[in-house]
């Protein structure tokens, strides 16, 4: 992780340019990676198992949480971390976002279900900072940030999911001022549970003025107590019985006329949740890089152990076997995981760092270069690291044969702990949608097209560069050429994009893989086998996916 802040991103130069984070230097982020994964490995990372075995239980609207939870929790904010990047005058330690992106991406990677609970946090602190009345800060965001409440983010309805113009939960205007909110939301996690002694929940919900669709949504707030400690009208109905995360409860809350306050404009409400959708879509794809990181070091460990038959090429002696890793087929896994993973968190540091660039730079036009770059790549990350994180955790668990598919490993926890990301906080083909539609055709490709031209002014001269920038420049040639003229014709059909998208997305993300091993391959040090390995990976199993997705949507672009 260091190796990729200093050597490769050249991070504390990046962010001693800042004037809040002058004294963020090489030894102060060492510090915080040391002590992140002092407190992860020895406090979180234990509780795993008996969150998948013993789980979050419901009882009389009531959540308790696995044993050891509560206590690792409250541990977890006394010291700060949930405070990590949050400003001082908030409560804060004031330190870059890069920091709190490896810091949870570390969480995930060692108890994914604990994790969740904390997920929000930092999104709701934002959403409250930005838009909440000076009444709801002095009362919520200190408590917010700090981490000693914690939050939700009531979204879905039984028949809305991913279309929140469909929202029912009304809000209706209180003689003193507040609005009673009345609806049921699923799918709410951490609704309900014993870490904290108050829980904030942010929910959209319906004015009864309001027009239809997601226009007439609005933001409003109710904790679990009121000030006086009374509790709201906020109840647990029950919490779902899922394939995996168990540690987190996934709660079905019913609000029944629970007294709430609003937050920001009316009508507004989008606006607002979109400040937590996008900061949780960053850390969705810090837990696919995360979740493949626990899968990769049990497979690559399990492989240095174990033995079975001769290798090719093998000096083994009669009746001998060899370690497994030495067998073609098992390196050709790990090497192309270990190539997904690193090549997330150059992509993940990056964005970390054009969120504190785009907080705290005094150039407008560098602003918005890092506005540019979180709009574009956020996505990407979200989707194609948390479809990874399944699809790679799955081809982990290979490496185990038979002993994979038993629970002594703990490898197949992680197959199904990470299946969820790819629906969470927008399905993954609804990123492909956002970006496709959303994002580059509307303005012609002139976003996507310039950020891959900044890309490739970054590139150097050896011949992995050489290979990024003729994939990057047959992709624009591809896009101005061939997709953005039928894609927007007048006899296209309407959804000819649609079709294009998954496939898109796809293709960017390997680009910006290209890109990350280029910025890898000419850093000091990365002659280490450690990353030679992992770079061959990339180039041999990895890269030639772009073409096949160039060559998919070329067909799709035919047909249509």
């Amino acid at each position: 992780m260091m190796f990729i802040l200093q050597q490769v991103l050249q991070a504390p130069q990046q962010l001693q340019a800042l004037p809040p984070h002058a004294e963020a230097d090489a030894d102060l982020m060492q510090q915080v990676l040391d002590e992140s994964g002092k407190f992860v490995a020895e406090v979180v990372a234990p509780l795993n198992r008996d969150g998948d075995e013993i789980g979050a239980q419901w009882k009389d609207g009531a959540v308790t949480m696995p044993p050891g939870f509560r206590d690792a929790y409250q541990a977890f904010w006394q010291a700060g971390w949930p405070a990590l990047a949050c400003a001082p005058e908030d409560g804060g330690q004031g330190l870059p976002a890069v920091l709190e992106a490896t810091l949870y991406e570390m969480l995930s990677a060692a108890n994914h279900g604990w994790t969740m609970a904390p997920g929000l946090l930092h999104g709701a602190y934002e959403c409250i900072k930005h838009h909440a009345s000076d009444e709801l800060k002095s009362a919520y965001l200190e408590k917010v940030a700090t981490g000693e409440w914690l939050a939700t983010m009531c979204l879905t309805e039984p028949h809305a999911g991913s279309d929140l113009g469909l929202c029912r939960t009304k809000a209706v205007p209180m003689a003193d001022g507040r609005y009673a909110l009345s609806g049921t939301k699923i799918f709410i996690s951490g609704g309900e549970h014993d870490l904290t002694d108050n829980i904030v929940h942010l929910v959209l919900a319906r004015l009864p003025d309001s027009p239809p669709g997601p226009k007439g949504l609005s933001l409003f707030l109710v904790p679990k107590f009121y000030a006086d400690g009374t509790r709201s009208a906020v109840v647990c109905e029950r919490i779902e019985e899922k394939m995996g995360l168990h540690g987190s409860p996934t709660c079905v809350m019913r609000f029944d006329e629970a007294a709430a306050w609003i937050v920001g404009e009316p009508g507004k409400g989008l606006n607002a949740m979109f400040i937590m959708m996008n900061a949780a879509r960053l850390h969705v794809g810090l837990q696919g890089i995360g979740l493949l990181e626990a899968a990769w070091q049990k497979a690559d460990a399990y492989s240095k152990e174990r033995r079975q038959m001769r290798a090719p090429g093998s000096s083994a002696k009669a009746g001998e076997a060899d370690l497994i890793e030495a067998h073609p087929a098992v390196r050709r896994i790990l090497d192309a995981q270990r190539a997904w993973v690193d090549a997330g968190r150059v992509v993940a540091y990056r964005t970390a760092l054009e969120l504190d660039v785009l907080k705290h730079h005094g150039d407008a036009a560098r602003r918005e270069v890092a506005n540019r770059w979180c709009a574009l790549v956020t996505p990407v990350l979200k989707s194609a690291w948390t479809d990874q994180a399944f699809h790679g955790a799955s081809a982990c668990l290979q490496v185990f044969g038979g002993h994979g598919f038993v629970r002594e490993w703990g490898i197949e926890q992680i197959v199904r702990d990470s299946r969820v990301a790819m629906i969470y906080e927008g399905t993954n083909e609804i990123q492909a949608i956002d970006l496709l539609l959303r994002k580059t055709l509307p303005d012609g490709g002139a976003a996507l097209l310039k950020l891959l031209d900044e890309l490739q002014t970054e590139l150097g001269l050896d011949l992995s560069s050489q290979r990024t920038r003729a994939g990057m420049e047959r992709f624009t040639a591809f896009l101005r050429d061939r997709l953005l003229p039928r894609a927007t014709a007048k006899d296209a059909p309407a959804d000819l994009a649609n079709w294009l998208a998954d496939d898109f997305l796809r293709a960017v993300a390997m680009l910006l893989m290209a890109w990350a091993w280029s910025r890898i391959g000419a850093a000091p040090g990365a002659d280490a086998p450690r990353w030679q390995a992992a770079q061959t990976g990339f180039w041999r199993w990895v890269w030639p996916e772009f073409d096949m997705r160039v060559a998919m949507m070329d067909a799709t672009l035919s047909a249509g």
